[in-house]
């Protein structure tokens, strides 16, 4: 806070207010929303709005970050608690706010021992498959509330306020905008507007409410919500903090990839730069802050953060607004609050959820690598199958299964002279010259234990398919590494080689590399010699 306070300017601030009051507008009805999806009472979720983007403001290094309920999040939240209490209890508030603390200690303690690497074992395919599993399951979980209760026992008053909503909602998306500009406003100031219309849509239906008397047709509303601001929060469950361990883990990681993944594509349209560690104490902070409020797991959002950033805000201080709006929200009279109709809650979060729904990633991965599009697939349809949980599980192993296969079997290139040169290239590309007697290969991976039995095997159908072949060369300028078990397998076929009256040579080995060989008695006992370049064991042996 003190890096971003020391470069305040007075110039910021118009952008900072105008961005804080479009955000608190969006806030009230999508934090009530997401509140609902994580199986709490509506008012959890304006709780969860205004401490974390505080403390956030404090430690976090975005300007453009909004903290506070998010879809995915609050159903990974939903699928953590469902197991150990019934929604709505007074436990399930409890352990709610008990898995917050959990994920906010996991997220600090990776920013202060500098641990964020982690969240890189979940790939952008397996991310995206995620996304677009959880967003089918949130928007299913809707359906009821949306329509009163499933087909074909509609409750049909209720059907029609949720899908009227909707056609509204689905409209707004598509058309609004463009109207907004056709009436001489500015594509930002249309794109914001746009963006408003689930709180358009939802205070209308409010206002609605004393005149369609919902409570005669029974349409359910949200119920009365407590005025005033939330009282701190020390109530934990002993009995359950090994059960909410795996999944505040879970949550933890997936609540800094989602912010980061926002906040960095911001970030790089002022170019500014996100500090990881920051970020993780940052959302750290946020989310044991939430847990102190009554609230429940926190993230940044990828569509909030969007709009923060199109309406101006220039630093932390647009959210500080935000979190000061929603403060003066629950002061003031909060009857209004309980006349908002379920169905048309249900609609916004069925609207927000399917605009994640983005195939572009599955459609780049099929084409560039199927083992990444079998990932995405793969995690989605075990998000739908198995749950949250298992689908992301499902699809980490399927991506680091997939780097475990590639690195095994590592490209090797037969080289050649390129006539005239000192450049050698691989022979299957490139016309060559190759010299009687004289092998090169080339291999494009570090050597380690899961690669060089492969590596070898390659190696001997080569010189099954040469048998006149007198001097192997293996260039090693792509190994960044040999291990152990590579090391063994190199002496292996050094001794081979021997007996059989060929000599090995290595060319172009990195520093590092040929510092570790010095530390073993492969480089004393090789059956060859060891070259700067390939050239110069080309000009040695080719003769």
């Amino acid at each position: 806070m003190l890096q971003w306070l020391r470069q305040y300017r007075r110039a910021m601030l118009p952008g900072d207010i105008s961005a804080g009051i479009v955000v608190a507008m969006m806030m009230i009805p999508q934090g009530m929303a997401y509140a609902l999806v994580a199986g709490l009472p509506p008012v959890a979720g304006i709780y969860a709005s205004i401490v974390p983007p505080l403390l956030y403001a404090l430690f976090g290094t975005s300007g453009t970050q909004s903290v506070g309920p998010m879809a995915i999040v609050s159903l990974m939240t939903a699928s953590a608690l469902a197991p150990l209490a019934a929604p709505g209890s007074g436990l399930y508030g409890v352990l709610a706010a008990q898995l917050a603390l959990l994920s906010g200690v996991v997220l600090l303690a990776c920013g202060l021992l500098r641990i964020g690497f982690l969240a890189n074992f979940f790939s952008r395919p397996v991310l995206s498959g995620f996304t677009i599993g959880s967003a089918f399951l949130i928007a299913w979980g809707q359906v009821r509330p949306l329509l009163g209760d499933m087909p074909p026992q509609m409750h049909w008053p209720s059907a029609l306020l949720g899908l009227g909503s909707l056609a509204l909602l689905v409209a707004a998306r598509q058309w609004l905008a463009a109207a907004l500009r056709a009436l001489g406003l500015g594509p930002v100031a249309a794109d914001i507007g746009a963006k408003l219309a689930p709180m358009l849509v939802v205070l209308g239906a409010t206002l609605l409410g004393p005149v369609l008397r919902y409570d005669l047709y029974g349409v359910a509303t949200t119920g009365a919500v407590p005025a005033g601001l939330p009282a701190l929060n020390l109530a934990t469950s002993a009995a359950h903090w090994e059960a909410l361990l795996q999944p505040a883990l879970l949550i933890g990681f997936m609540i800094f990839l989602i912010s980061m993944s926002g906040a960095q594509t911001l970030a790089l349209k002022r170019g500014e730069k996100l500090g990881s560690n920051h970020e993780l104490v940052g959302l750290g902070a946020a989310n044991i802050g939430s847990a102190l409020s009554g609230g429940f797991p926190v993230t940044g959002s990828i569509s909030r953060s969007a709009v923060n950033f199109a309406a101006g805000a220039n630093s932390q201080l647009a959210s500080v607004i935000t979190a000061g709006l929603l403060v003066l929200a629950l002061v003031a009279p909060t009857g209004w609050l309980a006349l908002l109709p379920l169905p048309t809650l249900a609609a916004t979060i069925i609207i927000a959820v399917l605009g994640m729904l983005d195939l572009s990633t599955l459609r780049t991965a099929w084409r560039y690598d199927r083992a990444d599009a079998a990932a995405l697939v793969a995690t989605a349809a075990g998000v739908l199958a198995l749950g949250v949980e298992a689908g992301v599980v499902i699809g980490v192993a399927l991506s680091i299964g997939a780097l475990i296969w590639r690195a095994s079997r590592p490209h090797i290139a037969v080289l050649g002279r390129i006539a005239g040169t000192e450049h050698f290239r691989n022979v299957e590309r490139y016309s060559t010259e190759t010299a009687p007697g004289l092998l090169m290969m080339r291999i494009d991976a570090g050597l380690f234990f899961g690669n060089v039995e492969a590596v070898n095997e390659r190696i001997e159908d080569e010189l099954a398919a040469a048998p006149g072949t007198r001097h192997l060369v293996l260039v090693l300028s792509a190994v960044n590494a040999i291990d152990t078990s590579a090391l063994f397998g190199l002496a292996e076929l050094n001794g081979s080689l021997r007996q059989r009256g060929i000599a090995l040579h290595l060319a172009e080995v990195k520093g590092p590399v040929i510092d570790r060989l010095k530390q073993s008695e492969l480089l004393a006992t090789l059956n060859g010699e060891v070259f700067l370049s390939a050239a110069m064991a080309w000009d040695r042996l080719a003769g």
